[in-house]
């Protein structure tokens, strides 16, 4: 790979998550200053991008993989999607706000997918080659989390207009990114082979199920990390709370370092459980913490979500890659995103949301709305522990991983 294509492919990367990161992270405590939003609606606004995750890979297999080039119909959609971000800032209705951030999500998450494809497509070596352009995304979300916060715009139509200005670079240079042409219209494509249902078999194998289900089940506490850490810890009184919450993605960053190697040293389940007890861990502390003598609490709670992250969801994707084997891994993974960040995440964001509502404190006079945080990080550290007794009572799995025939 050229080093002029790799610093483009760098620079997509960049900007395709710097734009995620710009408005994702902190849209919770926009819609509480600004639409004056319950927990639930909060949850549902989240929510959105769990539906545009069970509906992207249709987008993506039946139709732009199929009539499309990948860069081209990336930066339509880019570009798109700007003139929706910056229409958010005019909306002053919970329910259009939804249906606005639904359609932006339905156009945003296809081109995940797409910049992968475009990145894969240039690579000899995409085992060696994708970690070091893919890492500049995780520096895109950390940069836009640095601006964001030291703006101090996270309550403010800023965060809109920002990933919408971004959206329309990142629209206009996919058009200079490598031509990534559409795969034949005459390949055997249903709706079954985009959602991944090849890698159904995989349920045939105990622990993997298992391990399935646990990942959704984890998703409802990872759900109240991305959808209320940020007004949590804005309600606290931290200062610049965007910028410190990027120390999660360096933590992310740091601790993915470590997995090929426990990978194979520790096998799988206790990669796991240190990952759900790493969840416990981070909601203790959040339900315990303030600014002032506890406010440590916040940043290993923030720092922890390398180890939630990583130890959980990125030695999924290694697990299910190494059960399902070479002939249907890109299925097993199609699946298993449906099945996390879809499924799970679509539970988890309307659950998170009837918790906060539950552990609301309106004043009477001023109609200032605060919250019992402590109760509420209770409820994912349960669940979280929940799915750690279910994990150890059932899940067995011999360090070597047999891979699975189809």
């Amino acid at each position: 790979m050229k080093g002029t294509i790799q610093a483009k492919l760098s620079v997509m990367m960049f900007l395709e998550y710097f734009i995620w990161g710009a408005w994702y992270v902190t849209m919770g405590t926009y819609m509480t200053a600004n639409l004056h939003s319950s927990g639930k609606e909060i949850g549902l606004a989240f929510g959105a991008l769990a539906v545009a995750t069970m509906v992207s890979p249709f987008i993506v297999g039946m139709i732009a993989d199929r009539f499309f080039a990948a860069q081209k119909i990336m930066g339509v959609f880019h570009l798109v999607g700007a003139a929706i971000l910056f229409s958010l800032t005019m909306v002053t209705d919970n329910t259009i706000f939804y249906w606005v951030v639904l359609l932006y999500s339905l156009l945003y998450m296809p081109t995940i997918a797409l910049s992968n494809s475009v990145a894969f497509s240039q690579m000899s070596d995409p085992g060696k080659q994708f970690p070091w352009v893919r890492v500049f995304g995780t520096l895109g979300w950390i940069g836009a989390g640095l601006l964001i916060g030291f703006l101090k715009v996270e309550a403010t139509t800023g965060i809109f207009y920002i990933a919408g200005t971004v959206s329309v670079l990142l629209g206009l240079f996919s058009f200079a990114l490598p031509n990534t042409p559409p795969k034949a219209r005459s390949a055997d494509v249903s709706a079954g082979k985009a959602l991944g249902t090849e890698a159904f078999v995989l349920f045939k194998n105990k622990p993997y199920l298992i391990f399935f289900i646990a990942a959704i089940l984890v998703c409802i506490p990872l759900s109240f990390y991305y959808g209320f850490a940020n007004p949590f810890l804005t309600e606290a009184g931290m200062e610049k709370p965007a910028a410190k919450m990027i120390l999660g993605q360096v933590s992310e960053g740091v601790f993915i370092l470590a997995i090929p190697f426990l990978f194979y040293r520790i096998g799988v389940k206790k990669m796991v459980l240190l990952g759900m007890v790493a969840w416990i861990l981070r909601y203790v502390l959040f339900a315990y913490a303030n600014i002032g003598v506890n406010e440590w609490m916040l940043y290993a709670g923030i720092i922890l979500h390398g180890v939630c992250y990583d130890f959980f969801f990125v030695t999924g994707y290694m697990y299910t890659e190494k059960k399902a084997g070479e002939k249907i891994k890109n299925a097993a993974q199609g699946l298993f995103t449906f099945a996390t960040y879809g499924v799970g995440m679509f539970i988890g964001t309307w659950f998170s949301g009837v918790i906060v509502d539950k552990y609301a404190i309106i004043n009477e006079q001023t109609k200032v709305v605060t919250h019992n945080w402590t109760n509420i990080w209770y409820a994912p550290a349960i669940i979280a522990a929940f799915v750690l007794v279910y994990f150890i009572l059932f899940f067995r799995e011999k360090k070597q991983i047999a891979v699975a025939t189809a």
